[in-house]
């Protein structure tokens, strides 16, 4: 009982702090409440996993009947059933897999003609997770060769001062930064403090989660530069972050097709997937930085989430001058884990495009943009954030590639957090950095 009144009041004081919490509806009268009876939500394969389930209005626990599935991660489910929730609540038993991974346990009940659902993912034995993609032998050739042809094009790049971002602390400039001698380019938010040193400001790279949209309000970042350093906070399309948002959407709509939008283009070639440029353009991007005067030439850390978490594991792989990585619950990991049947794959889900990953030509260009295949080269210490409800980047594929990962690591393991980190995380993952520079 006081385990349960801990974790509910935690919850309760999650969600009171934030305007939005992806977990708990902002400002619902009804609130789930899953505690697994480990407190990590971690098993050994062979444990059933014993979850104790509520349901409460205005904080009350409800008498309802719930109905459950339970399902391994991301996969269809395996049993369904029915309970009620007697004096408000009840318990449900996760059964063990027959091999490590994840098992999802879903919820639903219906009160005052509404359907409330929620999930909630344990782990078992997840330290033992192993990744499906393997190394292509000419791997590191190939992106060797990619990385000098787009060196071949000068460093090229114009600086605007945006003020509207600026403050009595912090610059701001939005720069343009040629990619490549095909004409592509990236857009991208610089900050640094006012009136920086030559020498004086170890560097930060942020590449952006998945889609086609604009970089929204990189003041929320400042902090960045109020401690100290430069960031370059970037998009990967080459669309100027300063169009409207009704073109963002129209270009984006053109582009999301149904076999997987960007992600999916030219992936029947390695040499011409639409992710090849952006990969290369990490490196640019890093010859910007260590270009400019104000760095201190001894410090580069690449930092993002999701699609940016992976970029940021691919970067440090591709550039020895990164010597620091943050990535929260990292996209394109382990893409083709799904190809294997009952198994997990990462974003963004080719198994939802009908025949993609039975194609052995796609399957060999993602081998060559798959996270995992980076992380087996990244030797800088990695500081990797995720949660265990995420199912746009399902835990599964983050333990794949931490387990693959031989690199100085340290974890942050967020159990219950979905698709989404903490004000109080992102400023952690700052501090951290910070601690570790050279």
């Amino acid at each position: 009982m006081k385990k349960l009144l801990f974790t509910l009041l935690a919850i309760l004081s999650v969600a009171s702090s934030a305007y939005a919490v992806e977990n708990y509806p902002y400002q619902s009268d009804y609130m789930w409440v899953t505690v697994p009876d480990h407190h990590d939500w971690v098993y050994d394969r062979g444990q059933d996993a014993r979850i104790e389930v509520m349901l409460l209005k205005y904080g009350m626990p409800q008498h309802v009947k719930v109905s459950y599935s339970i399902a391994d991660d991301m996969q269809p489910a395996i049993k369904t059933g029915d309970v009620t929730l007697k004096d408000g609540r009840a318990f449900i038993t996760i059964p063990s897999p027959d091999r490590p991974g994840f098992r999802d346990l879903a919820l639903e009940a219906e009160v005052d003609g509404t359907v409330y659902r929620h999930h909630i993912k344990v782990g078992f034995s997840p330290d033992k997770i192993k990744p499906h993609v393997k190394e292509p032998a000419d791997f590191t050739d190939f992106w060797a060769a990619n990385i000098d042809a787009m060196r071949e094009a000068p460093l090229k790049y114009t600086r605007e001062l945006a003020p509207e971002y600026c403050t009595d602390k912090v610059d701001c400039w939005l720069v343009k930064l040629d990619t490549d001698t095909k004409g592509h380019s990236i857009y991208g938010y610089l900050t640094m403090p006012k009136d920086a040193k030559p020498g004086s400001l170890p560097a930060v790279l942020c590449p952006p989660g998945a889609g086609i949209k604009t970089i929204k309000l990189p003041a929320r970042n400042h902090f960045y530069a109020e401690n100290g350093f430069m960031r370059f906070e970037i998009e990967i399309h080459g669309l100027d972050p300063r169009m409207p948002d009704a073109k963002f959407k129209e270009i984006s709509a053109a582009v999301d097709h149904g076999n997987g939008g960007y992600l999916g283009v030219g992936a029947d070639d390695k040499d011409h997937y639409y992710m090849k440029r952006v990969y290369t353009a990490l490196v640019c991007a890093n010859d910007f930085l260590t270009s400019l005067p104000e760095w201190d030439g001894r410090n580069l850390a690449m930092q993002g989430g999701s699609q940016g978490g992976a970029l940021a594991v691919i970067g440090t792989a591709l550039d020895p001058r990164v010597t620091l990585c943050v990535a929260n619950h990292p996209a394109l990991t382990d893409m083709e884990g799904y190809h294997t049947k009952g198994h997990t794959g990462g974003y963004p889900h080719f198994n939802k495009v009908k025949g993609f990953l039975d194609r052995d030509d796609y399957r060999n260009t993602l081998s060559y943009y798959d996270v995992i295949n980076f992380g087996r080269h990244v030797n800088v210490p990695v500081y990797m954030t995720w949660g265990y409800n995420d199912n746009t980047c399902p835990p599964t594929t983050s333990y794949a590639l931490w387990n693959t990962l031989t690199c100085p690591k340290e974890a942050l393991i967020t159990p219950v957090n979905e698709h989404w980190t903490s004000r109080t995380t992102n400023v952690g993952q700052m501090e951290w950095i910070k601690k570790n520079l050279r």
